[in-house]
């Protein structure tokens, strides 16, 4: 599945939360993560969410779709990270 990954945690654990979110994901803007991830892997992302958030103040926000292609995406501005690009 594709999905979205949007998180607001408190000033001191943002770095843990982006940390763990890039080994699923791809981070593409402040907070912002999005890519392919299989059903047990999206468990394990948010079952490690939840040991370093907050659970009274932090969210973190999934949007899921079966696939990439079925999601309209439009970028205004400049892109801070191309997903195309392979090192």
């Amino acid at each position: 599945m594709y999905v979205i990954a949007v998180y607001d945690v408190g000033q001191k654990r943002v770095g843990k939360m982006l940390k763990l979110c890039r080994r699923y994901l791809n981070w593409i803007q402040n907070s912002v993560l999005e890519g392919e991830i299989s059903e047990a892997k999206l468990q394990e992302l948010k079952y490690e969410a939840m040991l370093i958030m907050d659970e009274e103040t932090d969210s973190l926000i999934i949007f899921k779709t079966r696939q990439e292609k079925w999601l309209d995406k439009e970028i205004v501005g400049q892109e801070r990270q191309n997903l195309d690009t392979f090192l």
